[in-house]
């Protein structure tokens, strides 16, 4: 046998051994009721997101001054607004923006981070220090004050809330992988890849990031519930999304005086929303993580 074939065979066998991991991982996943939960409470709005248009009852900008402040009944199920407009339909198309920007701007923050973390934990020396200085000093700073300065210097459109979402996670999530890559950068089959001459981009990308793909999806995770937190915020403090639109957060700001009055359903419903949300991303977080810790 030759020498090169030993680490061939070595590098097949430990992908073959990976594989089966991540199909073990997903058994357990589907055996998880918790997981399970999540993932249908993700799917139902999801599905609200995609087709609110269509299974929305009544059109969510319709306004009718003879029914203003309804409390819920059979003919409005969630109530109606100040202005007439039905709020289950409101609460359902209103989860459209939420389900496009949070995981989006996630999306993001991932890639450039999981980047960034590569690049710092394979190099090391001076990019892993230079880089590093940066990341702390994005750390350093509150996610919400920096949201809403970025977004009110820049604009309120959807595509500079996902850019702020991306800039905020990118330091965090950098981290993370940083700290797996180090682990990684070290094993027999990085220094198989040295050896057969694999560029660095190559090593890093095709070689390390498969490996690393637990810690990346337990952050993104973990950060998506953060980001429905902070678009659901920045809505609230007006810089977000704009009215007319229907958003969760938006629709509890413009109705939070409400409550004093007795309108209570004007604000429950969407804060349930984004409660529902936010607790199913963290019911599929904390399985993913609890299943890949065995």
């Amino acid at each position: 046998m030759s020498v090169d074939a030993v680490p061939i065979e070595s590098a097949g066998a430990l992908a073959a051994g990976r594989s089966e991991v991540r199909r073990e991982v997903l058994r357990e996943l589907m055996r998880s009721p918790l997981f399970l939960l999540g993932a249908f409470i993700l799917l139902v709005w999801i599905v609200c997101a995609i087709f609110g248009s269509t299974i929305a009852p009544h059109s969510p900008f319709d306004q009718n001054l003879e029914k203003i402040n309804q409390a819920p009944s059979g003919a409005h199920l969630f109530g109606t607004d100040q202005l007439g407009r039905d709020m289950l339909s409101r609460v359902i198309v209103g989860s459209r923006n939420i389900m496009i920007i949070a995981p989006l701007g996630t999306v993001l923050g991932t890639a450039m981070g999981t980047s960034l973390g590569l690049v710092m934990g394979y190099f090391r020396g001076w990019p892993d220090d230079s880089l590093g200085r940066i990341v702390e000093a994005f750390l350093a700073l509150p996610l919400v004050v920096t949201g809403l300065l970025v977004v009110t210097a820049l604009g309120h459109s959807n595509a500079i809330i996902i850019l702020v979402i991306g800039i905020v996670f990118t330091p965090l999530i950098a981290r993370t992988v940083r700290a797996a890559v180090l682990l990684e950068r070290e094993l027999d089959y990085v220094a198989a890849a040295r050896l057969r001459g694999e560029g660095a981009a190559y090593i890093m990308f095709i070689e390390i990031l498969p490996n690393v793909l637990a810690p990346i999806l337990v952050e993104f995770t973990v950060r998506l519930g953060y980001a429905i937190f902070l678009v659901a915020t920045l809505s609230f403090l007006g810089v977000g999304i704009q009215p007319p639109s229907p958003d969760w957060g938006l629709e509890i700001s413009q109705n939070f005086g409400q409550v004093t009055a007795g309108y209570w359903w004007e604000v429950l419903f969407d804060a349930v929303a984004i409660i529902s949300l936010v607790v199913a991303v963290n019911l599929v977080s904390d399985s993913i993580e609890r299943v890949l810790e065995r």
